[in-house]
């Protein structure tokens, strides 16, 4: 289970093995012994070589996985890539590190969360106390090279994604899947809407937010949801 380590390393000495929490890799250690993860092992290690920059940093790929074991999994949050911009990404969709500024999508995430349940904007764009309630922040690929989105489409990592959705929407019972924009929607088509609870709406981008995202009410549907089947509801403020 061996991927790229660290952006900062020379690729050629860190095939170091990308750590996977134990409840992921009893379920998707095989997917690395399949063809496409290795052709999309090859390419990382050759845009390494090539000096490129990568984010995030490759401790930082399976982060969204690892903060969330299987079983604790209540809620999937579906971005498309990660943010190609220095510093932002840190392995959750939409999530940014502490101290770096959060960008459009996330900010009308915010804009909704006040909308729907009052919570007023956070100081910061960090979404790690979700992540620690269930919620899990995973991007359809990957890795991106810097400053160039979407780069990292179609080399293999949408094929894992993929198998992390199946399993979850498979073995588990009673999710909810929250598909913003297109891309998301099409990648979960296959959910069993009577076993889950499905969320689709327009993309929170400024360019689609305005179509429909902007007024779904997506955070008290989930805990609307939660509560009915006996759960604990998410607490959506970012301390």
């Amino acid at each position: 289970m061996a991927l790229m380590k660290s952006a900062n390393e020379n690729p050629a000495q860190s095939d170091s093995p990308a750590k996977l929490e134990t409840s992921w890799k009893q379920r998707l250690s095989a997917e690395f012994d399949k063809d496409y993860m290795k052709n999309l092992k090859a390419f990382l290690k050759s845009e390494y070589q090539k000096g490129k920059k990568i984010f995030p940093a490759g401790d930082k790929y399976f982060a969204a996985l690892n903060k969330v074991p299987f079983e604790d999994v209540r809620v999937v949050i579906l971005g498309q890539d990660p943010y190609h911009g220095a510093g932002q990404a840190h392995g959750l969709s939409f999530s940014v590190p502490p101290g770096v500024p959060a960008p459009p999508s996330l900010v009308n995430i915010f804009k909704e969360l006040q909308s729907d349940l009052g919570i007023q904007r956070p100081s910061h764009g960090t979404l790690e106390s979700w992540a620690n309630q269930g919620v899990l922040l995973l991007n359809a690929v990957l890795t991106v090279e810097e400053g160039r989105a979407a780069s990292h489409q179609g080399k293999g990592w949408e094929t894992f994604t993929d198998a992390v959705i199946h399993r979850l929407a498979e073995e588990r019972e009673g999710l909810v899947f929250v598909l913003w924009g297109s891309y998301a929607q099409k990648k979960g088509a296959f959910i069993d809407r009577k076993k889950h609870l499905v969320l689709e709406s327009p993309h929170p981008s400024p360019l689609s937010a305005h179509r429909g995202f902007l007024g779904s009410k997506p955070f008290s549907k989930i805990n609307n949801y939660l509560s009915e089947r006996g759960q604990k509801p998410i607490d959506w403020n970012l301390h």
